[in-house]
């Protein structure tokens, strides 16, 4: 019984993960981000890497609302709105980025 729910709880998990995934490529992240090596921005695994153990959601997540530059280089990160990603997805996604 403890290996079903074990397996239950890594499907649920792997599916959440998908969907999360799913959103941020509608919302254009990973045109520019991968997990493990730079594109146009950082990677996850920097971001992470930078903001470790630090309470960073709220202002990632308004980063990404507004956009910005700096503070991984001069090349700018373009606003993403709503229309984009939810509230949710978005901290959903940060917070996982966030955990490497």
């Amino acid at each position: 019984m403890k290996n079903l729910l074990i397996a239950l709880a890594a499907l649920v998990s792997f599916g959440a993960q998908a969907n999360l995934d799913e959103a941020m490529t509608k919302a254009g992240c990973m045109a520019c981000h991968s997990k493990d090596k730079k594109i146009v921005g950082p990677s996850f695994k920097d971001i992470a890497a930078k903001y470790k153990g630090q309470d960073v959601v709220a202002k990632l997540s308004e980063k990404v609302r507004k956009g910005g530059a700096g503070s991984f280089g001069p090349v700018p990160m373009a606003p993403t709105g709503p229309d984009k990603i939810s509230d949710a997805d978005l901290k959903a996604a940060v917070e996982s980025i966030l955990k490497g």
